[in-house]
């Protein structure tokens, strides 16, 4: 009996232990990236970065000049002192060859200039706009905003169409309330938390838009990509992309004490 009793004495106490290292783990990562969220009956993920303790990249093709193609071929660790890549979605819309339809600018170089051409699709719902980091700062704004600010970003990917305007949701959502794809889409909540949001089932723009304005509170936020191609690749967690996808924006963690200069 005594054997017993020490068995399930030491059973509890490597239960207590394990339990409490990984409570010490949780607490040393910090609060997990992405979370489930319900909007008006839709399911989405969503995932914050903060550029105080994050740093925000774009990628585009490979040192051979290849499409990286899928999330998780992206790579795990960036510069050095080593940042951890945490997650990685869609960047924005792409033609059959995988390159950006509109403006990328990847690593201070701009690889593909604005497109203020008129169309169809989504892209051409206009007003498109352009999300971009510079230093600790991000933003989105309306293209023809973006390019009258003559800013010199870090990074920045246009899309289209601009989900929130100043607060507003675009005017032509009214008539777009019938399609229903998964979306994914971007938006800034106070100048250095970026918010992305993944729709895992058929949504509305105009509902699409409410969760960013009314949910995440960002007063501007942008369309990414729908459709098949919606993608969140999250280490040990989520898979990533099945089909090809051109550019990709990815998350990584600054180490303690790392940090980039403003603009």
């Amino acid at each position: 009996m005594d054997g017993m009793l020490q068995n399930t004495g030491a059973l509890l106490f490597m239960a207590f232990l394990i339990a409490a290292l990984a409570a010490a783990q949780a607490a040393i990562a910090g609060p997990a990236p992405c979370a489930p969220l319900t909007h008006e009956g839709n399911a989405y993920i969503v995932c914050e970065a903060d550029l105080r303790r994050h740093s925000i990249h774009l990628f585009w093709k490979q040192p051979d000049g290849s499409p990286f193609g899928h999330l998780k071929a992206l790579p795990r660790t960036l510069g050095q002192p080593a940042q951890r890549l945490i997650f990685a979605t869609n960047a924005g819309m792409f033609d059959p060859a995988f390159k950006p339809v509109g403006l990328y600018i990847e690593e201070g170089r701009t690889l593909v200039r604005a497109n203020t051409k008129s169309g169809a699709g989504n892209f051409h719902l206009k007003p498109n706009g352009v999300f971009y980091v510079a230093g600790n700062k991000a933003g989105v704004l309306e293209t023809g905003a973006y390019l009258k600010q003559q800013l010199h970003p870090d990074m920045a990917t246009q899309s289209g169409p601009m989900l929130v305007i100043q607060g507003r949701v675009h005017p032509l959502f009214i008539r777009a309330n019938i399609s229903l794809k998964p979306r994914i889409g971007v938006g800034v909540r106070d100048g250095h938390t970026v918010v992305f949001a993944l729709s895992e089932g058929g949504v509305s723009f105009a509902a699409f838009a409410r969760l960013f304005r009314d949910n995440l509170n960002c007063s501007n936020a942008l369309f990414l990509d729908g459709g098949s191609v919606p993608s969140l690749y999250v280490p040990s967690v989520r898979p990533g992309n099945v089909f090809a996808l051109g550019p990709m924006i990815a998350v990584f963690d600054k180490p303690s004490g790392v940090d980039r200069p403003e603009r």
